[in-house]
C-alpha cells in the first residue's frame, strides 16, 4: 500500500458565517484578549462582524483557496460560532475529533449537520467525541488548545483552563501524536495570567514555526520546545509579547489549488510585524491579511481561530 505523505497544510477550509456574533461574558473569564464594545449597538456589531468575515473569505477565494462557508443557524444563539476550530478538527486518516468546550454557551456550536454535509464528498472513517469530558470540567478546545505539527505528529499545547492534560493525552494517544506540554503567560493589568489558547502564541507551518518564546517562563519547557522544533528542521521565527497581543501568533499557513502557499493573518497582526520578520515569512509563502478589528476585540480570537482546516480525503 502506498503511504500517503503527511500534509501540514491544506487548501480546503471550513468557515462559519456569524449570525449572532457579540461579546461573550462566559469566555471572557479567561480569554484576556477580549474587550467589551460600549458604543456600537448589537445590530451594528453583527453587521460589522459579517463584513469582516466576508472580506476575509473574499480574499481567500481570490487567491484560489477552497472555502466552504457554512451559515450559522438562526434558531440557536451562538456568539462565537465564527471560531469553529475550537470544537472540531479533521484529519488526513479520516478521523474527526469533537472537543470539550469550557464555556457552556459555546457547546451549542457543535453541529452534526456539518459532518453530514462533509460526508457527502469526503471520507469520514471515525468520529471521536470528547464532549463527555465537559461533565468533569475537563476541557480541550481543538486547534485553539493544540498546535499540530501534522508532518511529524507532534502536538504543542500550552496548559490553561481551556487545555487540560487529561484530555490532551487522550487526544495524543488516539491520534498518535507526541505531546509537548508547557505553560505560557501574558501580562494583564500588571499580573501574570495563563494564555488561554496555544494558537495565540504559536503557529506551525511547513518550513517554520512562528512563536512567542518570551511567554514561556520555564527554562526547561522553553528548551524542550526549541529542541523539538530543531529536530523537525523548521526555522524558528520569534515574535514578542507585544506582537502576540496584536494576534501575531494567531496565523495559519494554507495552500491553494495550485499548491501556492499563503500565511493568513489579520491587519493588526501584519501591522505589528517588523520588516525583517515579514522578509523571513515571505521566503516561504505569500501573506494574506484582512481587517478583523471587531472580531478580535469582542471575540478575543483572530484569523487562525476562524478557520477549521479540512484534511479529509475526497471520496
Amino acid at each position: 500500500m502506498i503511504q500517503k505523505i503527511k500534509k501540514q497544510i491544506t487548501s480546503s477550509l471550513i468557515m462559519v458565517r456569524p449570525r449572532h456574533f457579540n461579546f461573550n461574558l462566559e469566555t471572557a473569564k479567561n480569554n484576556h484578549f477580549q474587550k467589551e464594545e460600549k458604543i456600537l449597538s448589537d445590530e451594528k456589531i453583527l453587521r460589522k462582524a459579517i463584513k469582516e468575515f466576508d472580506n476575509l473569505v473574499d480574499k481567500l477565494l481570490k487567491n484560489k483557496i477552497n472555502v466552504t462557508v457554512i451559515d450559522d443557524r438562526e434558531d440557536v444563539k451562538t456568539t462565537d460560532s465564527v471560531f469553529p476550530n475550537n470544537w472540531i478538527s479533521f484529519h488526513q486518516n479520516g478521523l474527526v475529533f469533537i472537543y470539550p468546550m469550557f464555556s457552556e454557551n459555546r457547546r451549542k456550536e457543535k453541529r452534526l449537520d456539518i459532518l453530514e454535509k462533509l460526508n457527502e464528498d469526503y471520507e469520514i472513517k471515525k468520529v471521536i467525541d470528547f464532549s463527555s469530558y465537559e461533565d468533569k470540567s475537563v476541557f480541550l478546545e481543538g486547534t485553539g488548545s493544540m498546535i499540530l505539527d501534522r508532518q511529524h505528529k507532534i502536538c504543542y499545547a500550552s496548559i490553561s483552563e481551556r487545555t487540560n492534560k487529561i484530555a490532551l493525552k487522550d487526544f495524543c494517544e488516539k491520534a498518535s501524536y507526541e505531546p509537548i506540554i508547557f505553560k505560557s503567560y501574558q501580562k494583564v493589568d500588571g499580573n501574570k495570567k495563563l494564555i488561554y489558547h496555544t494558537n495565540v502564541m504559536m503557529c506551525v507551518a511547513e518550513e517554520y514555526v512562528l512563536i512567542c518564546l518570551d511567554s514561556v517562563h520555564s527554562k526547561d519547557e522553553k528548551k524542550n520546545i526549541i529542541t523539538s522544533i530543531h529536530k523537525t528542521k523548521k526555522e524558528i521565527i520569534e515574535i514578542s509579547e507585544k506582537q502576540c497581543s496584536s494576534f501575531a501568533g494567531n496565523m495559519l499557513q494554507v495552500s491553494n489549488i495550485n499548491n501556492d502557499k499563503f500565511l493568513v493573518m489579520s491587519n493588526s497582526a501584519h501591522d505589528s510585524l517588523q520588516e525583517k520578520q515579514k522578509i523571513r515569512l515571505l521566503k516561504y509563502n505569500k501573506i494574506i491579511h484582512s481587517n478583523l478589528t471587531l472580531i478580535e476585540k469582542l471575540g478575543g480570537g483572530s484569523a487562525r481561530c476562524m478557520i477549521a482546516e479540512n484534511f479529509l480525503q475526497k471520496k
